[in-house]
């Protein structure tokens, strides 16, 4: 067991003698070492019959060391979630990781990956994600957290229409996902956040919260990096993902131009968005 605390992790394909086919996918709010399963597969960029892909589940999301499943479980930061995860690939015999690829937490978690263990990491992809929870995002998820004595379902109320973009809204997009009114949609969020702990959920608000490199950090970072924000997310902006990536010395931003706001990074959930994902996966994998 991590010093740190448990991590659970799942494991597609095998690692190489080298030990430098690893491909790491950090997971993300409300998210778990299955969420990136539609983006893993035979002939897909995260082929495991060439990569060793391992998904780790960040702590307090339920599945690893979080206050559901863990006494006294204390609430940790992206730097220990990432120290814990390097004593896992140490474990695996990982020496080097060829890609980290990350969405929303997963992508702060990628960026203090870069930024904590420069030589172990080739190239980041960071979707919809900066290092830092910046001023907006920090008041976004203080909003949030205000609602948790409401009920959890008055959290996914609020947190819907922030997740997707006005333009979502006003020309119904949601109707592309299964629903039939707006209503409906919004109702199918409050469910989901029903669905988990209230603790576990503070939990993961609190490192999201506690999100951030210094400028030097940043500029420490040598893996190759595209930082991929959505052009109509809400709260990981294009304008705080550019202010980064110009600290980090080979980092390139590409805007990634979607109705879906900040859920257009969700892996494999809109066709065409991942489709952009998938091609910078293989640009930086090389393949």
């Amino acid at each position: 067991m991590p010093r740190f605390g448990r991590v659970v992790y799942e494991v597609h394909g095998t690692l190489n003698e080298a030990g430098d086919n690893c491909v790491l996918l950090p997971s993300y709010f409300g998210g778990t070492d299955k969420s990136y399963l539609p983006m893993i597969g035979p002939g897909r960029a995260l082929d495991p019959a060439r990569w060793y892909i391992v998904a780790v589940n960040m702590m307090g999301n339920g599945v690893s060391a979080s206050p559901s499943n863990t006494p006294g479980y204390a609430n940790a930061t992206i730097a220990a979630n990432v120290r814990a995860q390097h004593e896992v690939l140490v474990y695996l015999g990982v020496k080097q990781i060829a890609l980290i690829y990350g969405w929303s937490m997963g992508a702060m978690q990628g960026l203090a990956w870069a930024a904590l263990y420069p030589a172990k990491v080739a190239a980041l992809l960071a979707v919809c994600g900066t290092a830092h929870c910046w001023p907006l995002n920090r008041t976004f998820l203080e909003s949030l957290i205000a609602t948790l004595p409401a009920g959890k379902a008055a959290f996914g109320r609020v947190y819907a229409p922030w997740a997707y973009s006005a333009r979502f809204f006003r020309e119904e997009l949601w109707r592309g996902m299964g629903f039939a009114r707006r209503e409906d949609f919004v109702r199918f969020w409050e469910e989901d956040s029903e669905s988990f702990d209230e603790r576990d959920l503070r939990a993961m608000l609190w490192t999201w919260l506690h999100a951030g490199l210094t400028d030097d950090e940043l500029r420490g970072i040598t893996a190759r990096v595209i930082a991929m924000p959505c052009d109509t997310d809400a709260y990981f902006t294009v304008d705080e993902a550019r202010i980064e990536a110009g600290l980090i010395p080979r980092a390139e931003v590409r805007v990634l131009e979607s109705p879906y706001g900040h859920c257009a990074g969700a892996p494999g959930r809109f066709a065409a968005e991942t489709a952009v994902v998938e091609a910078a996966i293989r640009e930086l994998l090389g393949v």
